[in-house]
Parts: structure tokens; C-alpha cells; sequence
């Protein structure tokens, strides 16, 4: 009896700490963006007292998970350029081969399979990479407005270098500016990214959520090819 089951085969993608960071990841960008725009407009007051000190509680919240996404975006930098799986690195071969990019961007209108050296397309990685610098900003920045306003511990060894980048930014202000701007870089990816994964997932039937949850992604076995 014939069937038309077709043999699947696992392949690790995604490490246990690179799916770890993910998440925590997705936790601190949550939490940086819900408490960043109350802190830069606190439209709730305590109904009882003074006592009940809201915005103190949501900038310590702040805090917590920026320092979280500092940690992740070192370690995260780390693991891509000398972590031992190099699944991601070899996304950089199809960065500059004008067919890879070609295969992926036909891919999106629905012509042709998106076929990748690595983890990623060309054009996956670019924004990767860009997100991955724009975290690294908003750390920076960060810390620079953290060092502004605690000067001991901490923040007083960071001091120099904070009062440093302040001057060559043109001031605080500016700093922190740029740090609100570029959390609508965070915001936006972040749709794009769920509204991507999700239309992967119904489009190629794998390099979809259960990845970054699992680690393992499912492709078809090729037959091969039978010359008598």
C-alpha cells in the first residue's frame, strides 16, 4: 500500500541560550516600552497618599529590565560572533550573493522556496543586525542617563565616560531624545517581526515560532536521485 507520508528531518537551529536570551529579551523590550512611555508621561496618581511613590516603582522597573537587555545584548553579540554553533554566522555567505537575495525577497511575493545558508536570509540578517546595534545604543544611552542621576556606586564609575558621550551628543536632552526615537525602533520591528514569523510559519510551514521554542526546525528529506 501506498502512502504519500513524506520523511521529515530534525535539524538544531537555535541553541538553548540563544532561545533563553530571545525570550528574556522579548520580556525587557515589553517592559522597557510600557514603563519608558509612562516615565516620560505619568498620567497615574496615587488615590490614597503621596506615600504610594507610582512613578519611583515603575523607574525601578525600568531600570531592572534595562540592565536585563544590557546583559542580553553582550552576551547575545557574544554567542554570534564565538558562540560554537556558527548556524548564524553562516548567514553572512548570502549576505553578498546577489541570487540569495534575489530567492528571498521572490520568496515574499509568493515565487519560488526561501533557501538559506544559515539561520537567516540576507535580508533578515541586515535587520538582525541593525536591531542588534540599536539595542546596543539604547544600553549605551541608557546608562549614560543612569550615570546623570545616580553618581555613586555605578553610576559614579560610569560617570566619566557618561559625561563624555553626553558632550559629544550636545547634552542630555539630546540623549534622551535619541533614546525615545530609537524605541520606536524597537516597537515597530517588533510588529513586523511577529507579523513575519507568523506569515512564515503559514507560508514555508517551518522556520516558524515553534523554532525559537523548541530550537529545532523540520524540513522535508530530498529522494535522491535514481540514475541506472
Amino acid at each position: 500500500m501506498e502512502t504519500n507520508e513524506i520523511p521529515y528531518q530534525r535539524t538544531l537551529v537555535f541553541s538553548a541560550a540563544i532561545r533563553i536570551f530571545h525570550w528574556l529579551r522579548v520580556f525587557s523590550i515589553v517592559t522597557l516600552a510600557l514603563t519608558g512611555f509612562y516615565i516620560s508621561w505619568p498620567f497615574l496618581v496615587a488615590a490614597v497618599s503621596s506615600d504610594v511613590l507610582i512613578q519611583g516603582w515603575i523607574r525601578f522597573a525600568h531600570l531592572i529590565a534595562g540592565f536585563l537587555l544590557c546583559a542580553i545584548t553582550v552576551a547575545r553579540f557574544y554567542l554570534f560572533f564565538f558562540g560554537k554553533s556558527d548556524i548564524e554566522r553562516r548567514s553572512f555567505k548570502d549576505l553578498v550573493r546577489v541570487k540569495s537575495w534575489l530567492t528571498q525577497l521572490k520568496s515574499y511575493v509568493w515565487v519560488g522556496h526561501l533557501d538559506k545558508t544559515g539561520a537567516y536570509g540576507p535580508l533578515q540578517l541586515v535587520v538582525y543586525m541593525a536591531i542588534n546595534f540599536v539595542a546596543l545604543f539604547m544600553a549605551i544611552s541608557g546608562l549614560v542617563m543612569y550615570a546623570n542621576v545616580y553618581h555613586e556606586g555605578l553610576g559614579g564609575l560610569l560617570w566619566g565616560s557618561a559625561n563624555w558621550i553626553t558632550a559629544q551628543m550636545g547634552g542630555l536632552a539630546v540623549v534622551r531624545l535619541w533614546h525615545h526615537y530609537l524605541a520606536w525602533a524597537f516597537i515597530i520591528f517588533v510588529v513586523v517581526h511577529i507579523y513575519m514569523v507568523v506569515w512564515s510559519s503559514i507560508r514555508f510551514k517551518h522556520h516558524s515560532v515553534d523554532v525559537i521554542v523548541s530550537g529545532y526546525d523540520y524540513q522535508p528529506v530530498k529522494a535522491p536521485d535514481n540514475k541506472n
